[in-house]
């Protein structure tokens, strides 16, 4: 489970997180909707362990990710919206080197990244250096390397950046099947399609305060609106709320 807790992030005089609560249970697919600069992507590095919190606290599993990180970050992945790759290992010395991170055997790593890298279309790319594959092809390997240790708590952003649609339909099913095998997503995008698709919940989060937060049905309470969810999200975020 993912907790955030009274999540407060300021920059100088700029407020980028403004009290965020919220519990996100295990096995759920929460989708994180927000404009520029709402202060998704705080949120999600602080969450991850890359980013102290003003005030306010982070837990993974019910391990704080301050006070004790290596327990949470045991139990999560994270998958930044430009991920950072070792640009001259091959994808499959990537991944080896990722799953020795995590304490993994070289058993345990093979047979994990056989089944992902069948399940990416990755086949081809495995023996290649990554500073030679596309956008697209990288984004997958970064996935791909993420889900290695079959984290307890998946965290995402802007998860279909440079994705074919072909293999943004692969990533949608992965991340949907492992949810409903109970790993918890989280994922933060500007693509309303896909927190209409596939979110079990979803959060708004404006001007750095989440400031709706259920299913589209809860939402269309909240907003006051009947319409779709671009409906709903713009009215909820209209300037002077």
């Amino acid at each position: 489970m993912i907790e955030l807790i009274h999540l407060v992030k300021k920059f100088g005089d700029l407020v980028a997180v403004n009290d965020v609560t919220l519990t996100v249970p295990r096995g759920e697919f929460f989708a994180m909707l927000g404009p520029n600069a709402a202060g998704k992507t705080t949120t999600l590095k602080i969450l991850a362990g890359l980013m102290r919190p003003t005030s306010g606290s982070a837990r993974v599993c019910g391990f704080d990710v301050q006070l004790q990180p290596l327990e949470a970050r045991r139990r999560i992945a994270y998958v930044p919206d430009f991920p950072f790759l070792y640009d001259k290992l091959t994808a499959w010395e990537f991944f080896r080197f990722t799953g020795q991170l995590f304490q993994m055997d070289d058993t345990g790593i093979e047979a994990n990244v056989q089944e992902l890298v069948t399940r990416f279309h990755l086949d081809d790319f495995v023996n290649q250096p990554l500073e030679g594959l596309s956008h697209g092809t990288r984004q997958r390997v970064a996935i791909v390397s993420a889900l290695l240790h079959d984290p307890e708590a998946f965290v995402i952003d802007e998860p279909m950046v440079g994705l074919d649609p072909q293999h943004a339909r692969v990533v949608k099913d992965v991340l949907k099947e492992r949810s409903a095998q109970g790993m918890t997503v989280l994922v933060s995008t500007h693509q309303l399609s896909i927190a209409e698709e596939m979110a079990d919940r979803i959060g708004i989060i404006h001007n750095g305060r989440l400031i709706a937060v259920g299913n589209r049905d809860e939402l269309r309470r909240q907003s006051g609106s009947s319409g779709q969810l671009e409906e709903i999200f713009l009215s909820l975020t209209a300037e002077g709320k």
